[in-house]
């Protein structure tokens, strides 16, 4: 059976990595929707090789001009919920994968997730409405998939969690180090390749911090129990505890493709020979430390703001995308972008038990405040 996919940011490195499996496996997935960001160039060549039925561009006279193909033109809710899809894969990045999700969800439909944002912001919301409509939920990063993949046969629920991080490529830097810190070195990830703003957040460990409250929600996992080890090697993907003290973890070459074929795939597993294979002899060790939450603070903070729930969740994802955005520009150093959503953070009265139209509230609230502090007006 051939599953139907629609890729909401197919331009992106998520998507595009997900059109390379759709490429290897085209016996077993079929494009019916596809959903770009700004390069409207990139788009138009995926339109033109896979011929979805359904498109969504913010540009749609400039997508019009470079496709040779007929298609029809429909929001992201509108993609993500449609009758033909089977297979949702939420590629987009920050708040832009939120109202997706939601639409996907609420129509039954699997989704494949590789967009934090939308269970860091809405995690209650979004997974209540999966039960509802009997919605899967697939995760696509890779440390999720490798804990999805360890609970997968076992008929008793997991005692602990463990992700596993690369640590980035400040590594062992000291604060003075971090202070001068460039946006080409930030954008140097040692193991993985990944769009803009996901290895920047992987530098300051806020991805990290991302993951263990999508953990929380994906895994029904009290925060306490969801832990983080430094993992250089990144080739043990995440540890699952059971309450005997056994110890399962997923290992694999680091290469998003595999957990994405596995969530396309599922329950199958699917040869694929352009994918890695690890080669044990060229491992010498596999190694652990703790991370350093005084040096890179955005784990820490992202663990506080999933403790406090409410709408600190929303205003730490909405202050760290600008944040980022900012220092991209190069118009504040590295270390700003903790400073920013740590003032951000403590400037926040949250609402307990927040609605969606509120959560994006705060979400704008952060975003705005954290240009203010940016540019030196903060107005009280």
């Amino acid at each position: 059976m051939i599953k139907q996919l629609a890729v909401l940011g197919s331009t992106g490195s998520i998507g595009q990595q997900t059109l390379e499996v759709v490429r290897a496996l085209p016996h077993r997935f079929h494009i019916v929707g596809l959903a770009g960001g700004k390069n409207v160039d990139l788009l138009a060549k995926q339109i033109n090789e896979f011929k979805p039925r359904f498109v969504y561009f913010q540009d749609r006279e400039a997508l019009a001009r470079l496709t040779n193909t007929e298609y029809e033109f429909l929001t992201l809710e509108d993609i993500a919920r449609h009758p033909q899809v089977d297979t949702v894969i939420i590629a987009t990045s920050g708040r832009a994968g939120l109202s997706p999700t939601l639409a996907a969800v609420k129509a039954g439909k699997s989704v494949a997730l590789a967009n934090k944002e939308s269970l860091v912001m809405a995690g209650e919301i979004i997974t209540n409405e999966a039960k509802l409509n009997e919605a899967r939920i697939l995760p696509i990063d890779s440390e999720h998939s490798a804990i999805w993949q360890c609970l997968n046969g076992e008929t008793q629920p997991a005692t602990q969690l463990t992700l596993t991080a690369s640590g980035g490529p400040f590594l062992h830097y000291s604060p003075a180090e971090l202070s001068g810190v460039t946006v080409e070195q930030a954008l140097s990830h040692p193991s993985w390749q990944m769009g803009k703003k996901v290895t920047i957040d992987s530098a300051t460990l806020m991805n990290k911090g991302l993951e263990v409250i999508e953990a929380r929600w994906l895994f029904d996992m009290p925060l306490d129990n969801i832990k983080v080890l430094i993992h250089p090697q990144s080739i043990i993907h995440s540890m699952v505890e059971f309450i005997d003290g056994s110890i399962k973890a997923q290992l694999s070459y680091p290469d998003m493709r595999l957990p994405i074929q596995y969530a396309l795939s599922y329950p199958e597993r699917l040869p694929n020979p352009q994918l890695p294979r690890l080669d044990w002899s060229n491992i010498k060790d596999l190694t652990f430390e703790p991370p350093d939450l005084d040096t890179l603070p955005c784990l820490k903070l992202a663990i506080e703001a999933g403790r406090k729930g409410g709408t600190y969740p929303a205003v730490l994802c909405g202050a760290d995308e600008v944040a980022v955005e900012l220092f991209l520009a190069q118009k504040v150093k590295f270390i700003d972008i903790a400073n920013l959503v740590e003032k951000v953070l403590e400037q926040h009265q949250s609402i307990p038990y927040p609605t969606l139209d509120e959560i994006i509230a705060a979400d704008t609230w952060a975003r705005q405040k954290v240009s203010q502090l940016a540019t030196g007006d903060n107005p009280c």
